[in-house]
Parts: C-alpha cells; sequence; structure tokens
C-alpha cells in the first residue's frame, strides 16, 4: 500500500516519547509525519497543508511491537482461559480443532488477531505460525495482515497436528521470499524452523530470520548450533525457560534475539525463579515480550507489560529472600517499555524503520489519551503508559504514515461483519471436531466435586 500520496499529518501539543536516546522525550512538542515517514519532531513546528491531530492531553510515542504471537488461533479466544498443561493445550488446538482450518478459517483468525492488535495498539507483530498446513493456508493469513494495514513478520512452521503434512517446507520459502520479501511491504516471511537445520539452511540461503520455540525441560541444543554461523541476530528464540548455563553463553556470543511471554509463560508453568527475561538481561542480550496465544488472554500488551513489571520484581526479590548474593535490581517501567518497543523491534530486524520515533523512521506511532479517569493526573509518563492506560485509552494508530484508528475507533473495519464471519468460523471447527465448548464455563464434574 503506498503511502506517496497521503498527506502530511502533524501531531500537535503532546507529551512524546520517543524511545531515542538522541532524540529524547518531549513534556509538550509536535511530530510531523510526511509520506509514511517521521519528518520532524520538535516544538512548535510550522507546516502548511497538513492534516493536524490534536495530542493535548495525550502522550504519542512508537507503536508497540508483539515479539510472538499465534495469531492463527484467533476463533479460539479464551477458550482455554485455565489451561496449564501444554500438551492439553496442543491436543485441542491442533489435534481436536486446528487440524480442520480451512484456508478460510486461517484468514479469518489471522485478521481478527491483527486487527485487535492494532485496536491496541500494537503496530508490529511477529506472526509465530505453528499451523502452515499447506501453500493455502499461508498465503491466507498472509493475505489477512496484508490487508489489516498492520506490519508483520509471519513465521512459515510446520502444523502440530499429527494429520497434517509439512511437505511443501520448506521448498514454499522460496515462493513466499520471491513474493513478500522484495520491497517495502509491510508484510515478511520468516521461518518457524524449531531444531530442523536442513530447513535452517533453506531459509538462511534466502536471508530469513528463523523462529525457534525453546523450553529447557524439552529440548537441548546439540553441539552442531555452536558451529559458526548457525545461531546468530537472524535467530529468534523465545521462551528459553530452565535452559542451562552454557546455552546461555552460547545465545549471547552468536548475539541471538530473545523473546519471553510473561502471561503464558507463566499460565503454562514455564518459568521459575531463575526468569527467562533476567537471564536474557544478565548475558548482555535485549529480550523483547509477546503475547503468545488468545487462547486464554487478548491481543493486549498492556497486560504483558503489568505481568513483566511484577514477575521480575516477584522473582528477583525471592531471589534476595533466599539469601542469593548479587541478585539483579527490580525492572523499571523504561525497560518494560523498551521491551514493548525498541526491543521487538530487533527482534523482527527492523530496528532501523520502528520501535522508536525519529526523523527518517517509519511512521509507526500511536496517540494514547491520558485525560480519562483512571489515568490523570499524568506525573510520569512513562510509568503511565506501563502500568496505567488499557486499550480503550488507544485514541490513533498509524501504521507506515497510515492512519488504523482514530478517535478510539478502527478505521473501515465492519465489526458486525467480522463477528459474524468468526463466529461462523468458530462454529465449523467445532461441528467438524465434535469439541463440546461451554459459554458459561461451567466446571466439569470431577472440577465441580
Amino acid at each position: 500500500m503506498s503511502n506517496l500520496n497521503h498527506p502530511r499529518t502533524l501531531f500537535k501539543g503532546g507529551t512524546i516519547l520517543t524511545m531515542d536516546k538522541t532524540v529524547g522525550n518531549l513534556a509538550i512538542g509536535d511530530l510531523l509525519v510526511e509520506h509514511g515517514r517521521i519528518a520532524a519532531i520538535g516544538q512548535n513546528i510550522a507546516v502548511t497543508d497538513a492534516t493536524v491531530i490534536d495530542a493535548s492531553d495525550s502522550i504519542v510515542m512508537p507503536g508497540l511491537i508483539d515479539a510472538h504471537h499465534h495469531m492463527w488461533l484467533g476463533a479460539m479466544r479464551r477458550m482455554m482461559p485455565d489451561v496449564h498443561d501444554l500438551f492439553a493445550y496442543i491436543d485441542v488446538v491442533a489435534e481436536t480443532l486446528g487440524c480442520h482450518y480451512r484456508p478460510l478459517d486461517m484468514y479469518l483468525s489471522t485478521r481478527l488477531t491483527a486487527l485487535a492488535c492494532l485496536d491496541a495498539g500494537i503496530t508490529t507483530v511477529i506472526d509465530a505460525c505453528h499451523s502452515s498446513r499447506s501453500p493455502e493456508h499461508t498465503d491466507a493469513a498472509l493475505d489477512a495482515l496484508d490487508g489489516s494495514g498492520i506490519r508483520a513478520l509471519h513465521m512459515v512452521g510446520a502444523a502440530m497436528d499429527k494429520k497434517a503434512s509439512s511437505a511443501h517446507l520448506p521448498g514454499d520459502l522460496k515462493r513466499l521470499a520471491d513474493n513478500w520479501n522484495q520491497g517495502d511491504g509491510l508484510v515478511r516471511v520468516g521461518l518457524f524452523g524449531q531444531l530442523n537445520l536442513d530447513w535452517w539452511k533453506v531459509a538462511r540461503s534466502l536471508n530469513m530470520r528463523i523462529l525457534t520455540e525453546f523450553i529447557g525441560d524439552l529440548a537441548k541444543l546439540g553441539p552442531e548450533f555452536a558451529e559458526e554461523g548457525v545461531l546468530g541476530p537472524h535467530s529468534i528464540f523465545n521462551h528459553c525457560t530452565r535452559i542451562p548455563r552454557e546455552t546461555w553463553r552460547l545465545f549471547a556470543n552468536a548475539g541471538v534475539n530473545i523473546t519471553v511471554n510473561p502471561r503464558s509463560d507463566a499460565l503454562f508453568g514455564f518459568d521459575d525463579e531463575s526468569f527467562a527475561y533476567q537471564q536474557a538481561i544478565d548475558h548482555g542480550l535485549t529480550p523483547a515480550i509477546g503475547i503468545d496465544l488468545d487462547t486464554a488472554f487478548g491481543s493486549d500488551m498492556f497486560g504483558e507489560m503489568h505481568a513483566l513489571f511484577l514477575q521480575q520484581r516477584s522473582a528477583m526479590r525471592y531471589r534476595k529472600f533466599r539469601g542469593e548474593d548479587n541478585v539483579p535490581l527490580p525492572i523499571t517501567v523504561e525497560r518494560v517499555l523498551e521491551a514493548a518497543t525498541v526491543n521487538g523491534a530487533r527482534a523482527a530486524g527492523l530496528e532501523s524503520e520502528v520501535g522508536s520515533l525519529a526523523p527518517g523512521k517509519q511512521a509507526d506511532i500511536i496517540m494514547v489519551r491520558a485525560d480519562g479517569v483512571a489515568v490523570i493526573p499524568v506525573n510520569n509518563a512513562v510509568g503511565t503508559i506501563v502500568q496505567a492506560v488499557e486499550r480503550s485509552d488507544v485514541d490513533t494508530v498509524m501504521v507506515a504514515g497510515e492512519i488504523r484508528k482514530r478517535g478510539g475507533k478502527l478505521v473501515g473495519t465492519d465489526l458486525i461483519k467480522l463477528s459474524s464471519e468468526i463466529a461462523a468460523s468458530r462454529d465449523y471447527l467445532l461441528e467438524k471436531s465434535g469439541y463440546r465448548l461451554d459459554r458459561l464455563g461451567a466446571p466439569a464434574p470431577e472440577e465441580a466435586a
């Protein structure tokens, strides 16, 4: 989608959080967008022929970056809010329901998740698709992302259920790279390769980033992963819970990207007081945060920021009270916001384009209202974003200069139609699978006993 003819947009008179140390923040300032990029940041910017957005009583900042999200699960929202067993989760989402996904279901679930992300101020997402059942399913997911207007790195991966075939992978990567990784489009493709080094070689020959979900209790890295060039800045490792120190040293030496999912990692009990986020920090890495799944949560990075802040402090306090020496300091709201912006941009390979506000960068910007009763007064802008605001406070969302949300409403989205379509998709999956859904969440007999 071209932005060349998009009019100038001026955010006027807001508190500006740039997340860029060289540019700095402004208590009151303006931000000018031209042709999809940030043209200027300063006070009292004089410009003509611009659409002026009144940013008074608002915070203008980079769009949030969701560094790990299984977007294809949109139709299964909150089906398993209490799940604690990873394999029980896989049995439902993959073996029971996911195996019946048509390309249409992939399209609708991905579109729903993308729009919900935009509504919550997320402008970039790393879409961890472990359900690339066929080239047609992949094309449907990519079309949904492209049509939504979100910026995305779609990671193509084998479906988890036993009925699926991955015979088209990694051979389909070349077609996808040719179609999506050329030019300056918002949607790009990488590989959700787990630990399949043969697939990794194909992805690297196409200059793709590679995603691996890595839980120390379930997987180990063999010596072949320490060979030169196997790991590097192109590598994204998610979860990274309970992994040995030698693996952390390998990650640090290679400069891989680490992403964690504060709510999901706690939901499944993946993490402990060693705390993967802190381990990454201690080894000089820059961990980002993601939502992971909608089967328990929603597309909301504010919840992830809340969880990260509290979990790090709880884990470090436990280590201190247990008598450990040299326990890391409590996390700050600044570090949390970095995890949700600049660190996520780095994980996606987009740090030169998004994640912070500076002249020349892509205009991926959100404006958050700070005049609500739950927010006023704004005594600390970063603390307000991390600890106080919610998706309902996100007034304006811009991606590459295009307005995707304005006045608290998504632009160009028929939510009634989308709701009907996603309900029909869900009902189809329930009918095909025979899975019973209880909207009231009544406990099973053994739970009620």
